[in-house]
């Protein structure tokens, strides 16, 4: 993804996570860190604003170029900044091209077919960049939480997983996997903020109440999905998400990053193109 800085130190290390197994505390993750944060915020968000537009040229090559699909999955519990972070960070790129699938419940269809059956409809085409607001880590979590699903039947999803998202990166899929990592006290306040604000009222449902009580169910769901489902294909990065404008500016870079790394290029031109001229 980021590439180390000149004295060699890795920002992204301690944040990466692509060992199968491995355990997984987030309480060792301060969700109020900025790694690579300038130091001054306006700084760090005109910092956002030039990687926009730096992707934004990016995708219209990626989108020539047609070689590669690019998956990007935002996964974190209720106002971790999911939306902020599309608008943020894909809002200035192109809608061709371009796609965004927000995950809800499954719908009785779906749920008489496998849990990755809706999934697999939507991953991105050649050319193609499709972000997950939510994805299918849903269906390892809420039914986890919820008692839904045994352990059995956990551990069979997180091996299907994984076999998903290899089949993905093996036919040309790039999976960029970024868990938003929130605090429980910065989520009160934009639980608030969203009750306080007419014009932000409508996203909140009185059943993030009763989520929010199973705070540490759901923390224990994550760290136990993160560890399983980290793989050297489709590794995590947990993004300290408490500062809004550092969480975009990590995203951004990872995003723009991994994008630089692919030596995109457009399709050779019809040389007789060249000398044409329009009348």
């Amino acid at each position: 993804m980021a590439r180390k800085q000149k004295n060699g130190h890795d920002p992204w290390a301690r944040w990466r996570i692509a060992t199968p197994g491995a355990p997984v505390s987030l309480a060792s993750f301060d969700p109020a860190e900025k790694p690579l944060s300038s130091g001054n915020k306006a700084d760090d968000r005109n910092r956002v604003d030039e990687l926009a537009q730096e992707l934004d040229a990016l995708q219209n090559l990626f989108y020539a170029d047609r070689r590669f699909k690019l998956l990007l999955v935002l996964q974190g519990l209720d106002t971790s900044g999911k939306d902020g972070t599309l608008r943020a960070v894909l809002g200035r790129m192109s809608p061709i091209g371009v796609r965004t699938v927000a995950w809800q419940a499954p719908t009785p269809v779906e749920r008489a077919h496998d849990f990755l059956w809706r999934i697999h409809q939507q991953v991105p085409a050649a050319g193609e960049i499709v972000c997950f607001n939510r994805s299918h880590y849903e269906d390892v979590l809420v039914p986890v939480v919820t008692g839904q699903i045994s352990g059995a039947d956990k551990e069979r999803r997180y091996a299907q997983i994984n076999d998903f998202e290899r089949l993905l990166v093996e036919t040309g899929t790039v999976v960029l996997k970024f868990m938003l990592h929130i605090s429980r006290r910065e989520q009160r306040e934009r639980l608030q903020e969203r009750i306080d604000d007419p014009e932000k009222r409508w996203k909140f449902q009185r059943g993030d109440l009763d989520v929010r009580k199973q705070w540490d169910a759901y923390q224990l769901a994550y760290e136990q999905a993160l560890a399983a489902t980290a793989t050297p294909w489709a590794p995590w990065t947990i993004v300290p998400a408490d500062s809004k404008t550092h969480r975009n500016v990590m995203i951004a870079l990872g995003l723009r990053d991994t994008m630089r790394s692919l030596d995109l290029h457009y399709p050779d031109e019809d040389p007789l193109l060249r000398d044409l001229k329009v009348e």
